[in-house]
This record gives C-alpha cells, structure tokens and sequence, in this order.
C-alpha cells in the first residue's frame, strides 16, 4: 500500500492530486490529520476511527469505518478487506467525499456524483456480490433523508418505505407485502437515487480538521 513515511514531497503531492482531486493545501491539511489518528505511525487502523467524536455518534459508523478498509474503495478492481491503510489509500477514500469543483463539465459532475453513490452502494453491499437488500436500500435512503435536516425521522422512515415499494415495482413488477426480493444492483440504485442531492450529504469540512464530518 503507499505508506508515506513523512509529509508528501513535492512530486508526491501533484501525484496525489491528480489522483483525488484535492489541492495541495488540502492533501497538507488531511496528510496532518491522519497522523493524529495514526498516532504518528504511518498505517491507519479500525481501532484509530473509534477516536473520532462526530463519527461515534454517527448511526452507520461502522460501515463508514469498513468502508475506508475496503479495497474497492481505493484500488482499480480491487476486492476485500484490508487490516490497516496507508494515508494514499485514506486519501484516496476521502476523495469521495470531496465537493465538486465549480469548474467541472456537466459529465464530470456527472462522473464525481457516480462515484459517490458507488461508494455507498459499496458500504451496503458487504457481502460484495454486487446487489444490496430491499432492506438495506431502505437504510440507505432513510439514512439520506435524515440527515437532510428538514424531515423528521419517522417521515423519513416513511418515504424510505414507499422508495421500498417503488424499487420493487421497477425490479420485479408487482410485488405482494409478504414477498421478497433479494436484491437491487447498482444500476437500480443509480435510477433511484437520480433526484437525491448526494454532494452535500457526503462532505469534508476544511476549515476544522478536529472532527472529521463524513456524512452531514
């Protein structure tokens, strides 16, 4: 994995942002951070995420956790669990929550807002065999829509099981209330989730590196 001993020189910084998109001021701000969760060692674990305060109280903390553990997430073709990370390996996960760049073409935006919606299919589909559950799509969009701020969570609840319903209309025709289907693929999921605003509930805030904000 691509550890970096110390603070990236110069040619590992243009190297680093052009693979994630982030400025080289920002690659210094999260390079810091990730030594004071490392604890100053050069390899992230599990058990360094627990230290993290915005994220212990986060309801799906644990597959956010696996998520940065998860080769799909930062290698082409990549598969299964890793132990510990290098910080290009956490930055490279980091880099799905990175806002888009005003300057960005329609398709790039495109591009960056798949990327992001593969991520969260990922950390649903544990089991990696490309599908995820009615139930934990359910998870998915309610999750989305509580963290809106502007819907209450039972609300929430409640258009996360008529998204349920339509997901199984367009999967599988119609589906009777004791029925189950075992699985969306991500091209449902794209299709579904087309009118969700995904960049503002998948962020980083810059300007206070204490806590880290993963899902607003």
């Amino acid at each position: 994995m691509g550890t970096l001993q110390s603070s990236p020189a110069p040619a590992e910084y243009c190297d680093l942002s052009e693979k994630t998109g982030f400025s080289f001021e920002q690659i210094a701000v999260l390079h810091k951070r990730f030594k004071q969760l490392s604890h100053d060692e050069d390899v992230l674990r599990r058990d360094h995420f627990s230290e993290i305060p915005d994220l212990a109280s986060n309801p799906i903390r644990a597959e956010i956790t696996e998520a940065f553990f998860d080769q799909r997430n930062f290698s082409k073709n990549g598969k299964g669990k890793v132990e510990e990370i290098g910080f290009e390996e956490f930055l490279v996960v980091m880099s799905h929550f990175r806002p888009p760049s005003q300057h960005m073409t329609n398709e790039q935006r495109e591009n960056v807002r798949k990327e992001k919606l593969r991520f969260l299919f990922n950390m649903h589909d544990t089991d990696n065999d490309g599908t995820i559950t009615l139930e934990e799509y359910r998870h998915v969009v309610e999750e989305l829509l509580s963290r809106s701020g502007a819907l209450e969570i039972e609300t929430a609840k409640s258009i996360a099981d008529a998204a349920m319903l339509e997901v199984a209309s367009i999967s599988v025709g119609h589906m009777e209330p004791d029925e189950f289907y075992e699985g969306i693929t991500f091209d449902h999921f794209l299709k579904l989730l087309a009118g969700f605003e995904i960049d503002s509930k998948m962020s980083i805030r810059f300007l206070n590196m204490d806590t880290i904000t993963l899902c607003k």
